[in-house]
């Protein structure tokens, strides 16, 4: 009864927001690497700061949850929704330091492809976010998580084509090895992402 009564923490909404804003910003910076292919070492490490950037956002939001009375939703929910977010930047972040660091001479059709789908779905995840306060209201939300999920089906069969091109026309073992990991890498960052709209779905389904 007491719990009902008090005010609930409204600083939580911002947070996520910052965090998927961030999220996006690193994927937008991913897209940049692969279209633009110069600097790299300087657009891994813009990566790097964005991804340095969501940890602290993580971090503040774990530590304002340990000290909050009353939640907007379940503490549990709460702390599954921002690491799992903070998953879809560390795999952007992973696949990007290792396209420097394994000296990929150009970003295949395939794997710009990838990254494109990648930014829609964290574009959707940002608007997402913007509407998760008014999760009883909105009519939106639900959209942009439906948007992310046909993203990652759009991902699958992106990785798929990848996959078979790859075995099919490159002989090298090592280069094999070096591309399977990125688009890989990559792949995780989209299914994070439908993870995170997996579990801002389960959300509106407890609270409405």
């Amino acid at each position: 009864m007491l719990n009902k009564l008090l005010p609930k923490e409204q600083r939580f909404f911002a947070m996520f927001h910052d965090a998927a804003a961030k999220i996006h910003e690193g994927a937008m910076l991913c897209q940049a690497m692969v279209t633009q292919f110069d600097r790299l070492e300087e657009r891994a490490r813009q990566i790097k700061e964005a991804e340095h950037a969501c940890d602290q956002i993580t971090h503040q939001t774990l530590a304002l949850l340990n000290s909050t009375f009353v939640t907007p939703f379940d503490r549990e929910d709460i702390h599954l929704l921002i690491t799992r977010m903070d998953n879809i930047l560390d795999a952007v972040d992973a696949g990007c330091q290792r396209l420097y660091l394994y000296k990929i001479q150009k970003p295949t059709e395939d794997l710009k492809q990838q990254i494109g789908i990648l930014c829609r779905a964290t574009g959707h995840l940002t608007q997402a976010m913007s509407e998760l306060k008014n999760l009883r209201k909105s009519k939106n939300l639900m959209h942009h998580c439906v948007e992310i999920n046909t993203c990652e089906n759009e991902g699958d069969a992106v990785m798929r084509t990848a996959m078979a091109r790859l075995f099919d026309e490159e002989k090298d073992a090592i280069t094999i090895i070096k591309w399977k990991s990125l688009y890989e890498t990559f792949e995780d960052a989209i299914d994070a992402s439908e993870d995170v709209a997996n579990i801002i779905e389960s959300i509106v389904l407890k609270n409405t």
